[in-house]
């Protein structure tokens, strides 16, 4: 066993030592993670639902706070010598309601799926409605998918875009009368144009519902001002900490100025209702460690260098789809106000699936996608979706998503399609797509992390 320095603090001993006993007890996943760790630095990823954690943040996950079985709240537990672990949570709760302007927040949720559920479970019952975004037109599962427990245990009515690719509110105000919703869910995961959080609580308010607000997939930019914020129009939102925030993969719960309302049911406010919502109605221990990451999160996200990368994940965004665009591609809604960037390839007569493996064959990550009026099945999809989170934190700019928008492109039209799965591509196109990709990447490395690996 490795010996910690005496000049060492705990974190950093433990860190060292942790990491050489790995490499001496199980070099095989050692190696493994090794390998992770040099394709995500040799890779450009443009995947939206991801992002690049910082170190800082890995460490504060991989600390002894995992070790505490906490549950409950802070002063409140169901378990003795937590009294540390404590001032963990207050801090991750003090951070994000300094950073979304909030006046209730809740650290606990293991992901943005389970906070949605955890909310959904608590304010409905089987059977009654909801009013989400339809998946195939940039909802997400938890939404109301007939494929998930959402579109299963409640009468989920899906909304979706005009003509012009944009939510179609005309649309979500007939339903909403139509069929009386007691929760309305806006936010979106495959959706690249600003959300009318006024307009959706002005429809909520007009049929008496709940509305909740998911902004999972842009709550790096509502922190950093740069989209309209949900906390004070919607009753409640969620967001998740790896997307766009830049965190560990968890879930966070907030409310604005209705978090003093009477419960739905029972005694106490809306916030207290959610305390319980998510411990004990649906969830057991939270994951301190985890929470302390989200802590270091906040924080990060609250800095001028965030700031300034939510800046480029904008520019960088805009430049690519205008550029895919100038390319001859079909971008849905004609563009984007996020990071988000939905491209139709039926007019090129390839899918989103054998889009996805090309791209990856030449050292380019996206995600298959299906776009509206899809009638392929999930798996295959008829577009791609491409996001600028990961781009933007290493610091890529306009220009250089021109050039990414070139090596898209040339993949892309190299590809010869054989079937809904199947392909040819040229070797040598893939060859020297994935050199130019080595040396974009070695321009721009993950900050933070080793540049020789």
């Amino acid at each position: 066993m490795v010996e910690a320095s005496v000049t060492e603090d705990s974190v950093t001993a433990i860190t060292r030592m942790g990491t050489d006993a790995l490499l001496e007890q199980d070099p095989e996943l050692h190696d493994v993670l090794a390998r992770e760790q040099r394709r995500q630095a040799g890779t450009l990823s443009l995947v939206a639902s991801s992002s690049v954690v910082d170190p800082s943040v890995l460490v504060a996950q991989a600390s002894a706070a995992v070790n505490v079985t906490a549950e409950g709240y802070p002063g409140r537990r169901y378990h003795a010598g937590c009294e540390v672990v404590d001032d963990i949570e207050r801090l991750a709760v003090t951070r994000a309601l300094r950073l979304f302007g909030a006046s209730y927040a809740n650290v606990q949720p293991h992901s943005a799926t389970t906070a949605n559920y955890a909310v959904l479970a608590a304010l409905l019952r089987p059977g009654e409605v909801l009013l989400g975004m339809k998946l195939a037109e940039g909802g997400h599962l938890t939404h109301g998918s007939p494929a998930a427990y959402a579109g299963q245990y409640y009468r989920a009515i899906g909304y979706g875009l005009d003509a012009s690719g944009r939510i179609d509110y005309d649309q979500v105000s007939e339903l909403a009368h139509a069929h009386g919703p007691k929760v309305i869910v806006c936010g979106a995961t495959a959706y690249s144009r600003v959300v009318d959080f006024a307009r959706f609580r002005a429809i909520a308010d007009e049929v008496g519902a709940y509305l909740l607000a998911d902004i999972s997939h842009i709550a790096g930019l509502v922190a950093a001002g740069l989209h309209p914020s949900p906390i004070d129009h919607a009753h409640i939102t969620t967001a998740c900490t790896h997307k766009q925030l830049f965190g560990p993969r968890g879930g966070l719960i907030l409310s604005g100025r209705d978090h003093d309302l009477p419960a739905p049911r029972g005694s106490g406010t809306l916030a207290s209702f959610l305390q319980r919502t998510i411990f004990p109605f649906y969830q057991g221990a939270p994951a301190l460690n985890v929470i302390a990451a989200k802590a270091r999160t906040f924080a990060a996200a609250a800095t001028p260098e965030f700031n300034e990368t939510a800046h480029r994940i904008l520019g960088f965004a805009s430049s690519l789809a205008d550029s895919l665009a100038l390319r001859g591609y079909d971008i849905v809604s004609g563009g984007t106000e996020n990071h988000t960037v939905l491209v139709d390839l039926r007019n090129l007569g390839i899918t989103g699936l054998v889009a996805e493996l090309a791209l990856e064959e030449c050292g380019i990550v996206v995600n298959k996608n299906r776009v509206p009026d899809d009638t392929t099945p999930a798996l295959v999809g008829a577009g791609i979706r491409l996001g600028s989170n990961g781009a933007a934190c290493r610091g890529m700019s306009e220009a250089d998503a021109q050039q990414c928008a070139d090596l898209v492109d040339t993949v892309l039209r190299a590809i010869e399609p054989v079937g809904p799965r199947e392909y040819l591509l040229d070797p040598q196109v893939c060859a020297d797509v994935r050199s130019q990709v080595a040396s974009l990447c070695a321009k721009y490395p993950l900050p933070g992390y080793p540049t020789e690996l």
